[in-house]
């Protein structure tokens, strides 16, 4: 599978945006069709409802699917250049996506709070854990807080189900106070010194999860 096409199963689609791009609605799946080398191929992009992302190749002379192109042992210039094409298509109908790797109601609500007070968007730094990522001050470039996925049990809390988590850090003179193993955890993967855990289930009040982020966005900035 195309990176974009991996990347892309993690986002889920602008309807608007992908309508302006050039994508038609057909019996209930957004379609985007262009040409390759001179006309020799047709891409299509094939989006559902769901935001399920598929291609297909045709090669025009033939009218069959061609999927050289997505096998890696396959080289040459023709299916390089072939590739190169495709995957540029692909890098632009991305921007008609958006990131939804966080589904828990409180991680939504994490995630639009930061946009709008602070204007910064989740980056996710680790290609092997596409269930973590990271806001960071622009001016210093320091961590402020950490959306992590993780099994209940590694924070000592019944079940194996997974729940999505946010690191934050904290004065170390609040911490021992405040750390319950209920509500709130020593820091997740961070320097527990520094560092304090929230699970995002509704457990910590979603106001009080903002005032600890603009607290964690200050003392980043130290």
């Amino acid at each position: 599978m195309s990176d974009f096409l991996t990347k892309l199963q993690n986002q889920k689609p602008k309807i608007l945006s992908l309508l302006a791009f050039g994508f038609r609605l057909e019996n209930g799946k957004y379609l985007y069709t262009t040409r390759l080398l001179e006309d020799q191929f047709t891409l299509t992009v094939i989006v559902e409802q769901n935001g399920q992302f598929t291609t297909r190749l045709v090669d025009n002379d033939s009218g069959e699917l061609y999927v050289l192109h997505e096998v890696a042992s396959a080289q040459g210039a023709f299916v390089g250049r072939l590739r190169e094409e495709f995957e540029a298509v692909l890098e632009k109908v991305s921007t008609c996506f958006e990131i939804d790797v966080f589904r828990s109601p409180q991680a939504k609500q994490v995630i639009q709070y930061v946009r709008r007070e602070y204007r910064d968007e989740l980056e996710f730094l680790w290609p092997k854990l596409p269930d973590n990522a990271i806001f960071r001050r622009p001016d210093n470039k320091k961590w402020y807080a950490v959306l992590l996925t993780i099994q209940k049990e590694k924070l000592g809390l019944a079940g194996t189900d997974r729940v999505e988590i946010l690191d934050l850090r904290m004065d170390p003179a609040e911490l021992a106070d405040i750390i319950d193993k209920v509500c709130y955890f020593p820091g997740w993967h961070m320097n527990k010194k520094h560092w304090v855990t929230i699970c995002l289930d509704g457990t910590v009040d979603i106001d009080e999860i903002y005032r600890r982020i603009d607290t964690s966005f200050d003392l980043a900035g130290k």
